[in-house]
């Protein structure tokens, strides 16, 4: 399993971009927050998830590891497959995607493309209480709301990557001063478990 890959952007098309790590190229399909962060030329690192179907396999890219769980999290839900998941998340930040389900915004989740008001509705039902606790409350904007949880929080990820769930993680954070330092707000938040 491709755990992440980290090389150089050498191609961008439709939502697809070519990452070359040593003279490999990794297509991988991202959100479109993604694809717009990503410049030909820069050195990225992508986590990735390796969907295998009967008749294909895609490498889905994201630049944080919450967006990922997210993702994960969103294929879990019937009727939400990995081209949706990234659909959703190409409508904002991973925080305001994560906030969104966090506060039943089901007409945010409905504006992406391939899922309509039923679909939305399922996966603020099967999510919402896996996803952590809101960030902000009231309606979610495409443009993206100032959060008390960064979307790019390096605590977050190190939190996930030592096996919290993201609910957990949001949590944890929720209460640590957010101008400590990385190592610090983690030791707060494990103080807070």
């Amino acid at each position: 399993m491709i755990a992440h890959i980290k090389g150089k952007v050498a191609e961008k098309f439709e939502n697809s971009i070519i990452v070359d790590v040593h003279g490999v190229g990794y297509e991988l399909t991202v959100s479109q927050i993604d694809f717009d962060a990503a410049n030909l030329d820069d050195e990225m690192k992508f986590y990735t998830y390796h969907h295998i179907r009967e008749n294909s396999e895609e490498l889905f890219g994201f630049s944080t590891l919450a967006a990922k769980k997210i993702f994960e999290m969103l294929i879990s839900v019937q009727g939400i497959g990995p081209k949706a998941a990234i659909n959703i998340l190409s409508l904002a930040p991973a925080e305001e995607v994560r906030n969104a389900i966090a506060n039943a915004d089901s007409a945010f989740v409905s504006k992406a493309s391939g899922v309509g008001k039923k679909s939305a509705e399922r996966v603020i039902v099967d999510l919402r209480d896996k996803v952590g606790i809101p960030s902000h409350y009231g309606a979610t904007d495409v443009v993206g709301v100032k959060t008390t949880v960064a979307e790019n929080d390096e605590a977050l990820d190190a939190l996930i990557a030592l096996g919290f769930p993201l609910k957990e993680a949001t949590a944890a954070l929720e209460k640590v001063d957010t101008s400590l330092s990385v190592e610090d707000r983690i030791r707060e938040a494990l103080k807070n478990r």
